[in-house]
C-alpha cells in the first residue's frame, strides 16, 4: 500500500482520466496543473510504486520509451501516432493466430501495434 498524498492522488487521477497509455512526461503534464511544483522525480517514483502494487502496467512498444496504463483492462492492442507520438488503445483483436503458428510451436501471447496519424494530427494535414 502506498501512502496517499496530493501528488500521488494527482498522478493516479492522470491515469484514470486518460483513455490511453501515458509516458512519465505526459503524466507530469497532466498532474502538475493540480499540484503546481510537482517534480518529475516524484512522478517516476509514484509510477514505480503503482506498478509494484499492480495499479498500473507497463506498455512496451518496440523502440519506444515505456508508457503505462491502468491495470485490469481486457486484452487490447495499441496505435501510435507518428506525428504527436501519443499512443491510443485499440479494442479489436484478431484472435486466430494459432492457425499461423508453425507446427510444433506453442503460442503464448501476442502484441500488435499499428502506426499512423491520430484523428487530431490527420485533421491538421487536411486544413
Amino acid at each position: 500500500m502506498i501512502r496517499s498524498t496530493r501528488q500521488r492522488r494527482a498522478i493516479q487521477k492522470a491515469f484514470e482520466r486518460a483513455s490511453r497509455p501515458l509516458g512519465p512526461k505526459e503524466v507530469h503534464d497532466a498532474a502538475v496543473d493540480e499540484v503546481p511544483g510537482l517534480g518529475i522525480a516524484t512522478v517516476y517514483r509514484t509510477i514505480k510504486e503503482l506498478v509494484d502494487v499492480g495499479g498500473i502496467v507497463p506498455v512496451d512498444l518496440p523502440g519506444e520509451s515505456t508508457r503505462y496504463e491502468l491495470s485490469g483492462k481486457h486484452h487490447h492492442h495499441h496505435f501510435r501516432c507518428r506525428s504527436c507520438d501519443r499512443v491510443f488503445e485499440i479494442e479489436a483483436c484478431i484472435q486466430n493466430f494459432r492457425a499461423d503458428v508453425p507446427a510444433g510451436f506453442r503460442l503464448e501471447d501476442h502484441e500488435i501495434v499499428l502506426y499512423g496519424l491520430c484523428a487530431e494530427c490527420a485533421g491538421k494535414g487536411m486544413e
